[in-house]
């Protein structure tokens, strides 16, 4: 079975970022993704179903308790 691949603007959608700020991602190497590349034309990448959910989860922080 194949993964189930993203585009970027569904990325972009599910960050509730702009889609550039998903190609910066992409460049930081923040965010997997698969080339679906098909000759010398542009490249079309796709993110794996998994990869925004790991990135959510690289970027949480746990706020310390108030201090008292």
């Amino acid at each position: 079975m194949p993964a189930r691949l993203l585009s970027v603007p569904a990325v972009a959608a599910a960050l509730d970022v702009d889609r550039r700020t998903v190609y910066r991602f992409i460049a930081a190497g923040e965010l997997p993704v698969v080339d679906r590349r098909t000759g010398t034309g542009r490249s079309r990448v796709r993110v794996p179903v998994g990869g925004p959910e790991e990135f959510i989860a690289s970027r949480s922080v746990v706020s310390p308790r108030n201090r008292r």
